[in-house]
């Protein structure tokens, strides 16, 4: 029998092995998310009241969603270019299904199949046949884009007034979603497939020697990933009350801005998912204050870019002036 040291660390060793690294900076985005919001609370003081934190979380929570969908991938080591029309897809998949008396129940059930059956097509594909995901995904784009054509050719359909005022009225629930949301990933963190996820992403090769479940934990972070856009996208219908087949197309660049805001890196295991949360959180925010101080939408754009290329290489340069 081979001995223990030559296997290499087990999946739990080499999860614990990353935390510092994992957990760099995460101090630091949490002082500039709650001085943007600060700032926002004394532009909008409405901010400060239940239904302006409602509201707030209701437009946050979309991208909430796709940001921790894209970290998922980021930290296995892959990256997706079709959560913005899976976003599409689960949107028009929801008000047609609701629309032709499929019920609420129905529609859920479908947009949860169509996400997670799209996701695990595009994590075989990417695992089994060693593909780069950015290709895979580029190209699933266009076809689940086309697929959300083929359901709703034009934006239509309807969701329940009911499921509207629930998800998008006065209360709280999307925000009790989102805690929902974050504790089932604390939840999956604690299995095996979890436990993989992180160690896949930093050393794919050490950890398969070490007999972590590579594939299947990456084949997993597709398929969970993908969930996660399609109920972005059910969440986006309640609040418009219908379907649009091209709703999505800004989530895709957005969760990847978010992603690395959070302090998530391209080259997989480093960062954390309440990074990833607070990166949307600070980049919801960030427009919302833009948006209040006047800002034009293209100045929007350049600060946008300016200030994610500052989240990237502020890292780096930590690194070149405190060796």
């Amino acid at each position: 029998m081979p001995d223990a040291t030559m296997r290499g660390p087990a999946p739990g060793r080499l999860y614990a092995a990353i935390q510092g690294r994992r957990n760099a900076g995460s101090l630091g985005l949490f002082a500039v998310v709650a001085a943007f919001l600060l700032a926002y609370a004394v532009l909008h003081p409405g901010l400060l009241t239940p239904a302006g934190l409602a509201k707030f979380t209701q437009s946050w929570f979309p991208l909430a969603l796709v940001a921790m969908a894209q970290a998922m991938l980021m930290l296995a080591g892959g990256i997706s270019l079709a959560i913005g029309p899976t976003v599409s897809l689960g949107a028009v998949i929801a008000a047609t299904v609701m629309a032709g008396g499929g019920g609420v129940a129905g529609g859920i059930a479908a947009v949860a199949l169509a996400g997670l059956a799209s996701g695990l097509v595009t994590g075989l594909i990417v695992v089994r046949l060693n593909l780069p995901a950015i290709v895979v995904t580029l190209a699933g784009s266009f076809i689940i884009s086309g697929a959300a054509l083929v359901v709703l050719p034009r934006p239509g359909g309807s969701v329940p007034d009911w499921l509207s005022d629930l998800l998008a009225g006065n209360s709280p629930t999307a925000l009790a979603i989102l805690v929902l949301v974050v504790l089932a990933w604390k939840a999956y963190l604690a299995t095996p497939l979890g436990l993989s996820l992180y160690a896949a992403g930093e050393n794919p090769v050490g950890a398969y020697r070490s007999g972590v479940p590579v594939d299947r934990a990456r084949i997993a972070a597709y398929a969970l990933s993908s969930l996660l856009a399609a109920g972005a996208g059910l969440f986006v219908a309640a609040q418009t009350g219908s379907g649009d087949p091209l709703i999505g197309q800004a989530f895709t660049l957005n969760s990847i801005a978010a992603a690395v805001l959070g302090g998530i890196g391209f080259l997989g295991g480093q960062g954390t998912m309440r990074g990833a949360l607070a990166g949307s959180l600070l980049l919801s925010v960030m427009i919302s204050v833009m948006f209040h101080l006047g800002f034009s939408p293209v100045s929007q754009y350049v600060a946008q870019g300016l200030i994610i290329i500052g989240a990237v290489a502020l890292p780096q340069l930590r690194k070149a002036l405190l060796p």
